[in-house]
């Protein structure tokens, strides 16, 4: 091959590793969560250390389980607003559990179960009633908080269990962020190589042609709804052993809209039709190292919020471009 032949034909890199980086659908949320770790790093030398590490790692964990099956629900057009409720109530009726003098892991799965009961009202309301799913599940939200209120008398119990247990279920070290990358490697194998994952994209995709198509259309919402709810749940009980005691204002709208905000900005969008559970796990380490970088840097509390939704804003309108240089759209 002579001079000209290799000047003429493309970098490898170039053409192929970069092409290939730009189809995949987390390419842009990657970036900015590389970026974002390399700033807080050059700003602050114990970003990357080990203890600041699994701080970080307890930021991350909790949106990212919620997050799973928020996005599985964006993707079947549907949202759930309780969720960071069920997270609060799940923990309680644990505790009750076992104060009634039930064995820890029966107690804990009686709680998942509550919690999925409440995913199937959500989903009943939802799909029998016809009521818009913000709707449905805003009113389960004013529900759920007042009725774990009441319960707990608005005071924080401790969490019962075994120092294993507790070790096991997120009291140790990485335990709940392992659990965290568990969970989103099951959802993402279920969402892209399992029937329910098709059923769910197509529902979102095209709802009355996947009912034409013999889809359960019901089935597959109420589904989600109820998967939605026992991961809330579940992430409560896992932060309620990590913390070692419940507390019932724990969670609420706020670890909710963290959960979405991972998803959506992780390339779910809130059309829905299609999603990515990577994409959400990213989206949520993008947010867990906002939060830890402005902790280590003493952003006042006042204007946390106002950076984190700015942040947001410039990871989304990054994801958007993305998308259209992946499609070829280019203006």
């Amino acid at each position: 091959m002579n001079g000209k032949e290799m000047a003429a034909r493309p970098s490898p890199f170039r053409g192929g590793a970069l092409a290939a980086f730009l189809r995949w659908r987390e390419a842009s949320i990657v970036v900015v969560a590389v970026l974002l770790i390399a700033y807080f790093q050059a700003a602050n030398e114990n970003f990357l250390s080990s203890a600041n590490l699994q701080t970080l790692s307890q930021f991350i964990a909790a949106s990212a389980i919620i997050a799973c099956g928020e996005v599985m629900l964006l993707i079947c057009g549907e949202i759930d607003l309780s969720a960071g409720h069920v997270f609060a109530l799940a923990p309680f009726l644990m505790h009750f559990g076992t104060e009634a003098g039930l064995p820890i892991m029966v107690a804990l799965l009686l709680a998942l179960v509550a919690a999925g009961l409440v995913g199937a009202v959500n989903g009943l309301i939802t799909v029998k009633l016809r009521v818009p799913s913000f709707v449905t599940t805003l009113g389960t939200l004013y529900v759920l908080n007042g009725f774990t209120l009441t319960i707990s008398g608005g005071a924080p119990v401790a969490t019962a269990g075994s120092e294993a247990v507790a070790n096991i279920m997120g009291a140790s070290g990485y335990s709940e962020i392992i659990w965290a990358v568990g969970i989103v490697g099951v959802m993402h194998f279920v969402l892209r190589q399992t029937r329910w994952g098709l059923h769910t994209i197509a529902v979102g995709g095209n709802l009355i042609g996947a009912a034409e198509a013999g889809i359960n259309v019901a089935h597959i919402k109420i589904g989600n709804f109820v998967l939605t709810s026992v991961l809330a749940g579940f992430t409560g009980i896992l932060e309620a052993f990590r913390i070692g005691s419940t507390d019932p204002l724990a969670g609420g709208t706020n670890i909710m809209f963290l959960a979405v905000a991972a998803g959506v900005i992780g390339g779910t969008p809130l059309a829905g039709g299609s999603g990515t559970i990577i994409g959400a796990l990213v989206g949520a380490i993008v947010l867990g190292v906002l939060r830890d970088g402005f902790t280590l840097q003493g952003i006042n509390a006042f204007t946390f919020d106002v950076i984190i939704g700015g942040a947001i804003l410039v990871a989304m309108i990054s994801n958007i471009h993305m998308g259209r240089l992946q499609r070829g759209e280019r203006s």
